[in-house]
């Protein structure tokens, strides 16, 4: 077979249950394992070897990692939800660098610090501002996450080389 005929397989059999309901069991232990079933499915798709890389099989087949689903997820939650957030101004009126992130309640316990609120905010806080920007704008911001192409600064869109997804996975992994 094709590997455009297996891809098209892939999506609904495969990417559409691993996806359902991935920011509450993405960063659980288990999620590690799925990774490395998708990464041995992702290999027969393309005929590649047991020991070949798969980062750039990934972006080929266009398809996003269990990590990078689970970051993604995570971003079109809280924006979509943005009124269960907090932003930092709305707690005190110190005018700081960071008083458009997300407030981050102060807990000790690790149960609430891997939930889908605590760490979406933290996600999401690691956004660069032109990013946040967009999240009034659902369409554009899921676009921009996978494809880095609508990245406002200065009232001009600039191209990212690199989706900002990919990006967010190599820095908070």
């Amino acid at each position: 077979m094709s590997v455009d005929i297996l891809r098209t397989i892939y999506f609904p059999y495969v990417h559409s249950v691993m996806s359902y309901g991935i920011i509450f069991g993405g960063n659980s232990h288990h999620s590690n394992s799925i990774f490395k079933i998708q990464k041995r499915l992702i290999r027969i798709i393309t005929n590649s070897g047991s020991h070949d890389s798969c980062h750039q099989l990934f972006k080929q087949l266009q398809i996003l990692s269990v990590p990078s689903q689970y970051i993604f997820s995570l971003l079109v939650f809280v924006t979509k939800n943005g009124g269960l957030f907090l932003s930092n101004s709305e707690i005190h009126d110190l005018n700081t660098c960071f008083n458009y992130n997300l407030h981050l309640p102060s807990t000790n316990l690790t149960l609430v610090q891997k939930g889908v609120l605590f760490t979406g905010s933290k996600i999401y806080n690691h956004l660069p501002s032109t990013m946040k920007a967009l999240s009034n704008d659902a369409k554009r911001f899921k676009s921009a996450l996978l494809y880095g192409t609508y990245v406002l600064q200065s009232r001009r869109i600039l191209s990212i080389s690199i989706p900002m997804i990919m990006v967010l996975c190599l820095y908070l992994v």
